[in-house]
Order: structure tokens, then C-alpha cells, then sequence
């Protein structure tokens, strides 16, 4: 019979209520104008709901029209998953006639590990980062939760990498400059991911983009002070985690592949650029992350965007705050390409 844990806190104290920091004006407005469909908190019965909701509200787009009327090469590749696991379909894409080799990133889609996939995040990573930076991206397909349950995402994105680098010379990248990356669970993979190739002796990377990254599957203060307020809450944070862990949530031995906030050491690992907003759920756990990294003599520079929620960027592409965070980004990955030494 299946036991769920009451997950334990991440810090010593306890969480009392307080108020919420307010929202960036611009973003306030667009979040008072959401379908209120969209913030009811995702709960076990109703996910599968959810997810079918998502897909039809996001398709996937095709290899064509990722290729933008011929501005990008686009390649779908499928490559050997984890032993007796199936193949990992990813996504290679780079700007057309740009030749190589080229410095990679390799990006792993948000979805809070139970959605998504590695398409529909490729126009806004390509437009941003692909063309300005003269980058290869490579989009993976991990498994999803509930249907499988950690390892198996990471696992996925593991195999993915190893071949990725592997294949360098017939993909016209870099292997010596590669950075992970991604946004919310795609920042928690990207992080896990950074920790696995440390410990395993993986191929070095040369960074780690971690947007408003899923770090914790433990209580934290602002995951229970902005809980009703940013888009995102504390049910629908516990469904997906319970999705993904299953009778493993709130165990205190859960090994930091799964959660990489429960890691204890965070040294050698590439330099980490970390981003959050002030308002939303995952704040105090990316903050806690950048620490941890000095805490142990790492490189990590990390933005608490003011007034922002989770997804800011994508809600309100347009407004000032969501301009700023991109560019802040596009810079800080800029350094890290031309001076892996320039983060943190």
C-alpha cells in the first residue's frame, strides 16, 4: 500500500504566515487576467485533465515550422535511452549556414516533470539564445511523470547527453563547451543533471542555466507564503512531486538526483546562472541553491527578478521586467561562452 510522507521542511525554522511581496504592476495586471481555470491547483484527479488541456492548448509544432521559413536547421534524432529503457527523441537545432563547431546547450523543457515536451519550448530558446549567441540547441524528450517515476526522466536526459557528446564532430558542436539548461523542472533536471555528470564522471560542462528551477520537494517559506498567489501553488506542488517520487516523497534519504536541494555537497560543479522571482513559490529554494554553491567554493550568480511570479516571462513576454530578465540572461550566457570563469 502506498504511504506519502509529509515532506519536511528545508530549513530549521518554522513557516508562519506573512504577506505576500506584491507583484510587478505590469504582471499583476496580466495575472488578474487570467482564465481562472488556469490557477485551480492541479490535484491526482485531476491531472490527466490538466495535461490534455495543456497539449491542446500548446501543439507541438512541426520540424517546418521550427525551421522558420528556412532560418534554422532542425533534426530530429532518436539515440539509445538508459539500459532496457526505450530511445530518447531529441530535438538538434541551429541557425542556417552557420558552421561549427558550434557551443551547445542542452535544454530540458519545463512542464513540472508530468507535462510538456521538447518542441514547443525551441522558437522562444532559438529566437533568444540561437541566433544572437550562435548556438546549437539540442532539445530533449525525457519520459514523463506519473507514468514513470524518478529516475527515469533524468536517466533519459543522462543517455541523451552522453550521445550528444559522443556524436560532437557529426553534429558540428563544441564538446568542450556545453552548458545544461532549463526552466522550472527543466531547471531541476538541468541541475540534477549537472550533479549525475559530476559524480559519474560524465563529459565536463561548462555551465548550467537554471530558470526559477524545481529544486525541492521539502516545505520551504515561500512556497507556503506565495501558495494561493503566484500562478503556481503548493497543491499542485505536491501533486507533481508525489508524481514523480511515489512512495519516495518526503523520504529523507531521497538521493539530490531527485531533489538537488537535498544535496550536501555542491562542489565541483560548473558555474551555475540561477534566476527567480521575488514572488514566487520557488524563490527561497534557487536562492538557497546560489548559496549552497558558494557555501562550497563554487561559481553561481543568481537574479531575484522584483515583483515577478513563475512564468513571468511567458505570461508577460512584452512587459519591462520580462525584457529585462532576458537580456540579463542573454548576457550572462554570453559570458560564460566567451569566459567560463566570468560566473559567480
Amino acid at each position: 500500500m502506498a504511504v506519502h510522507r509529509t515532506p519536511p521542511e528545508s530549513g530549521p525554522d518554522p513557516v508562519p504566515p506573512a504577506p505576500a511581496p506584491p507583484f510587478d504592476h505590469e504582471l499583476s495586471l496580466v495575472v488578474a487576467g487570467l482564465d481562472p481555470e488556469r490557477r485551480v491547483p492541479i490535484t491526482p484527479d485531476t491531472l490527466a485533465a490538466r495535461r490534455a488541456r495543456d497539449a491542446a492548448a500548446r501543439p507541438r509544432p512541426s520540424a517546418e515550422e521550427l525551421r522558420d521559413g528556412g532560418r534554422f536547421e532542425v533534426t530530429e534524432l532518436r539515440v539509445p535511452g538508459p539500459p532496457g529503457a526505450p530511445d530518447v527523441t531529441l530535438v538538434s537545432a541551429r541557425p542556417a549556414g552557420v558552421t561549427g563547431p558550434l557551443p551547445l546547450l542542452y535544454y530540458l523543457h519545463g512542464g513540472a516533470m508530468v507535462r510538456g515536451n521538447a518542441w514547443s519550448v525551441l522558437p522562444r530558446v532559438l529566437s533568444e539564445w540561437a541566433l544572437p549567441l550562435g548556438l546549437a540547441v539540442v532539445s530533449a524528450e525525457y519520459r514523463l511523470a506519473p507514468e514513470v517515476r524518478f529516475p527515469e526522466p533524468l536517466e533519459d536526459c543522462y543517455a541523451g547527453l552522453l550521445r550528444v557528446v559522443a556524436d560532437a564532430s557529426a553534429l558540428d558542436i563544441d564538446p568542450g563547451r556545453v552548458v545544461v539548461g532549463g526552466k522550472s523542472a527543466g531547471g531541476g533536471l538541468a541541475a540534477a543533471l549537472a550533479l549525475l555528470v559530476r559524480d559519474r564522471g560524465g563529459p565536463a560542462l561548462l555551465g548550467q542555466l537554471l530558470m526559477s528551477p524545481m529544486l525541492d520537494d521539502r516545505d520551504t517559506f515561500s512556497r507556503a507564503q506565495m501558495s494561493g498567489v503566484d500562478v503556481w501553488d503548493a497543491t499542485s506542488h505536491t501533486t507533481v512531486w508525489q508524481a514523480l517520487l511515489g512512495d519516495r516523497h518526503g523520504d529523507p534519504d531521497l538521493p539530490p538526483y531527485a531533489a538537488p536541494a537535498r544535496a550536501t555537497d555542491l562542489s565541483g560543479l560548473p558555474p551555475a546562472c540561477l534566476d527567480v522571482g521575488s514572488a514566487e513559490v520557488f524563490r527561497d529554494e534557487g536562492v538557497a541553491y546560489a548559496n549552497a554553491i558558494w557555501r562550497a567554493g563554487g561559481r553561481a550568480e543568481l537574479h531575484v527578478w522584483p515583483g515577478a511570479c513563475h512564468g513571468f516571462d511567458s505570461l508577460a513576454p512584452g512587459s519591462a521586467l520580462s525584457r529585462d530578465a532576458r537580456a540579463a540572461r542573454t548576457r550572462r550566457l554570453r559570458r560564460l561562452l566567451e569566459r567560463p570563469d566570468a560566473s559567480g
